[in-house]
């Protein structure tokens, strides 16, 4: 029987795919999948992905419409987007808060946006037309960014967010871990980030690991173990934001699953903790 978006869940990437599959560990509450690796395709992924349905509730996240993105998005492959969306009742769908393309041209990257009223426009246009086309609500994610994107005069990201989300009436997948990689390469206190952010609008949080070199300087990769900072970021997360299902991205330097299933056992005991929190103080 499927369970609802709640609680701690897992990407579900092909190197685990079929070890998931067969033990489907309790813990693992929900799954998350990218839908470019499923989008009109068959054979074994098509399998798997009807199986993961059979079982878990499945939420999707892209990689290829980034909301920053100045020409329309193809009508064709939206359409099979909303095909998939609709073949595992998707309950939403999120993409990025950013670039990734011009001209036909896709750059295999998550560009930042400049932190403006012209971008707000762009990032709200677009945020509608996906909504439009695949029937869903649409959450938009934060992304980590190494230059400072600030615009002068511009807004800070939390500003920036709330102006696309509020224009586009768009929903907010909210990446811990970018907002702590951000806060140390760029020198500001992450919780007054969080702060800023409405309950209302947050359907998913996300937690990776990251790679800090030589410099000092902090890269999302997802292919490292979640750090205590990042752990201690989400604790205050969820106890600021109540119960919004957390997502553990791994992408790279996949471990085994048992490994990957102690830190979703960790993830649950910060989130239980933190709802406690959050059901303790709005319950006064």
């Amino acid at each position: 029987m499927k369970t609802p978006v709640e609680g701690v869940g897992l990407g579900l990437r092909h190197d685990l795919a079929r070890e998931l599959l067969d033990r489907r560990p309790s813990e693992v509450r929900w799954l998350e999948i990218h839908p470019e690796n499923y989008v009109a395709r068959g054979g074994r992924f098509q399998l798997n992905l009807e199986e993961a349905r059979d079982h878990w509730r499945l939420v999707t996240h892209g990689l290829t419409c980034g909301v920053g993105t100045v020409e329309r998005f193809d009508p064709g492959y939206t359409r099979q987007l909303r095909d998939l969306l609709d073949a595992i009742d998707a309950p939403f769908h999120s993409e990025h808060m950013c670039f990734g393309g011009i001209d036909d041209t896709f750059l295999h990257d998550l560009l930042p946006l400049p932190f403006n009223a012209e971008t707000v426009k762009v990032a709200a246009a677009r945020a509608k037309e996906l909504r439009d086309a695949i029937e869903r609500p649409v959450a938009i994610e934060n992304v980590s960014y190494y230059a400072d994107p600030l615009d002068p005069g511009g807004w800070t990201e939390p500003e920036f967010l709330l102006e696309v989300l509020d224009a586009a009436d768009a929903k907010l997948l909210l990446d811990v871990n970018n907002v702590y990689v951000n806060s140390k390469n760029h020198g500001f206190d992450p919780r007054p980030y969080i702060d800023r952010i409405p309950r209302e609008r947050v359907v998913q949080i996300h937690v990776a690991g990251h790679f800090t070199g030589d410099d000092g300087l902090i890269i999302d990769t997802h292919g490292e173990p979640i750090c205590d900072g990042v752990y201690e970021l989400l604790a205050y997360t969820i106890a600021r934001l109540g119960p919004v299902p957390v997502l553990l991205e791994r992408d790279q330097n996949i471990p085994d699953l048992d490994t990957l299933l102690e830190e979703v056992r960790r993830l649950t005991a910060i989130y239980d903790r933190g709802v406690a929190a959050f059901e303790a103080e709005h319950a006064a």
